[in-house]
């Protein structure tokens, strides 16, 4: 558990540092991305370390949106997107990590879990699906699962897309009116809604409680969509740099290699 507890009522949605517009930040973002496809190309052929990513947000939060601005640069090959939804019947007859451990990124990969393991203390709590003392626990287990994933050379980063719940109404009337966005409108989505408070009191607690130097939350800004694409690029090219994958060295001697004509 981090030393300063937080509270998302603190954090503004709407902020940009001092950009003011989208436009400021093409080239920066542009950068960014650069960055981040350069290092996955490392990351992949060095096949010796993973990437997990965590995206978590509320209903229109912008995790699809975010996958498709922020990866746009990066190797299909060497990038796998897993959604979680209602878990199948043979998921649920295992524990709650099972699906999720086997959908870990192998060597040399950057997985993104679009929803995760968290779901299991978010809309397990608020729905009432089991018992407080169940979810409660799972806090402790979550975090021993994270630590041995970085143990196993998987590198973690989890992002929760904050947004206000004026600016849910704003984008949800939007998908409502919009021929285009429609079919991701869901009527269970307006039923979520009525839970917001109950939701923002299960991610804070999530947050607080499995925010590790190994496995870090970060709350994102994310009213201004430009916004949340850079600063979640800039966190993952500067999390790659850190790593520092390498080229690998060639495996034989290449010095009187010659390529037939």
């Amino acid at each position: 558990m981090p030393d300063n507890l937080i509270n998302l009522a603190d954090f503004d949605a709407d902020t940009c540092e001092s950009y003011r517009k989208k436009k400021d930040i093409e080239e920066e973002l542009e950068y960014q991305r650069d960055r981040l496809g350069n290092l996955q190309q490392r990351l992949y052929a060095e096949n010796q370390r993973s990437l997990l990513i965590v995206l978590q947000a509320m209903d229109t939060g912008g995790k699809d949106g975010t996958i498709k601005q922020v990866f746009s640069g990066v190797n299909p090959q060497g990038c796998r997107v897993w959604s979680f939804k209602h878990p199948s019947l043979e998921e649920s007859n295992h524990d709650f990590l099972w699906r999720y451990h086997w959908r870990t990124p192998q060597k040399g990969m950057i997985t993104i879990f679009n929803r995760s393991h968290y779901e299991d203390v978010l809309i397990v709590r608020v729905k009432k699906l089991v018992e407080d003392e169940v979810w409660q626990k799972r806090y402790h287990i979550i975090n021993d699962f994270e630590q041995m994933l970085t143990l196993s050379n998987i590198t973690i980063i989890k992002f929760f897309l904050h947004i206000s719940k004026a600016e849910q109404k704003l984008r949800l009337q939007s998908r409502l009116e919009n021929p285009d966005k429609l079919w991701k409108f869901s009527i269970n989505d307006v039923n979520e809604r009525k839970l917001w408070d109950e939701y923002q009191s299960a991610y804070q607690d999530a947050i607080n409680n499995c925010s590790t130097d190994y496995a870090p939350w970060y709350v994102v800004p994310s009213k201004k969509k430009w916004y949340r694409n850079l600063v979640i690029a800039r966190a993952l090219a500067d999390t790659l740099a850190a790593m520092n994958p390498q080229y690998p060295q060639a495996s034989t001697d290449i010095t009187n290699i010659k390529i037939p004509d």
